[in-house]
């Protein structure tokens, strides 16, 4: 058995991930993802996550400005594991409620270690992206992925309270370099 590893998204881990999209619809995230409209246009899905123009899986308000953004999957061998998304700069939306780095780990590998290594493969990306500091955003309920952010060395910088549009979040800087 391999060692975990980020890679871009692809096709051979077509049907890990749609186990995992299954697992993530159960806990009620990326409900928005058809897990039957995937099945049968997953090449089209991938091309997509590779293009770098910002946020094609997941639905935005029209005025929420894209900016590029770079997705890979951790996978250990042919498992995909979870998600990390960089994106390259941020935008005003993204100062408060997404940052630079954004990860998730599929329901079944929590607890596992995953999350500190996905995060902690991102970072030399990050810096190579040119972010030295990047900004991650976190629900201030969520104890796990804080825990993950502190332990590779993420600094709290500031907390948003929720609003009408938007949930509350804790806001962490994190040296890339």
């Amino acid at each position: 058995m391999s060692a975990s590893k980020l890679v871009r998204p692809a096709a051979n881990y077509k049907e890990s991930f749609l186990e995992a999209l299954h697992e993530y619809h159960q806990e009620g995230n990326f409900l928005y993802k058809d897990i039957a409209l995937l099945k049968n246009s997953f090449n089209d899905y991938i091309k997509e996550l590779r293009a770098e123009r910002g946020h094609p899986h997941q639905p935005y308000q029209k005025w929420v400005e894209p900016v590029p953004e770079t997705v890979t999957w951790l996978v250990k061998d042919t498992d995909y594991i979870g998600t990390v998304d960089i994106r390259h700069r941020l935008n005003w939306h993204l100062e408060k409620w997404g940052g630079h780095i954004h990860f998730i780990i599929r329901p079944s590998m929590r607890g596992m270690g995953f999350g500190r290594k996905i995060l902690l493969k991102a970072m030399p990306i990050a810096n190579y992206l040119g972010i030295e500091k990047a900004l991650l955003t976190v629900d201030p309920a969520n104890a796990a992925a804080i825990r993950i952010i502190e332990s590779c060395g993420g600094v709290f910088q500031d907390e948003f309270p929720e609003t009408n549009q938007f949930p509350a979040r804790k806001c962490y800087l994190l040296d890339c370099t």
